[in-house]
């Protein structure tokens, strides 16, 4: 089992930066894909980003490429999601996730190779 926590979540101007964290607390995070979702008001969750267990491949969506970025640090068990240049079409509730699967050969895109979710955190940005 892997239980996440997201922070880092607000109100930001349009083309302010902010960097969502994702806390796992469980002994598999280091073996297996982490990435980031989100979801705007009407509509259904959207992939954003994802990272491989190792940290040495990522894949980010093409509606937010050259703008955010995924990292992470197996040694803290965490996941990031760096966010610049935020526009008001950013303004969704973002949710963390991790891969159902150990040392995927493949970048996990799709909810369904996703098995634990957090909570979900608001990011709001101002015209």
């Amino acid at each position: 089992q892997v239980q996440l926590v997201e922070s880092g979540g607000g109100l930001v101007q349009a083309g302010g930066s902010l960097r969502l964290s994702c806390a796992a607390d469980g002994r598999t995070f280091s073996s297996i894909a982490g990435g980031w979702f989100r979801r705007a008001p009407g509509k259904d969750r959207e992939f954003v980003a994802t990272i491989n267990w190792s940290g040495s491949s990522t894949l980010v969506a093409n509606s937010v490429k050259g703008r955010f970025a995924i990292s992470r640090d197996n040694a803290e068990n965490t996941l990031y999601l760096q966010m610049n240049s935020l526009q008001p079409e950013d303004t969704a509730v973002y949710y963390c996730a991790m891969d159902n699967r150990a040392f995927r050969g493949i970048l996990p895109s799709t909810e369904e190779d996703y098995g634990y979710w957090g909570q979900g955190t608001q990011v709001t940005v101002s015209s």
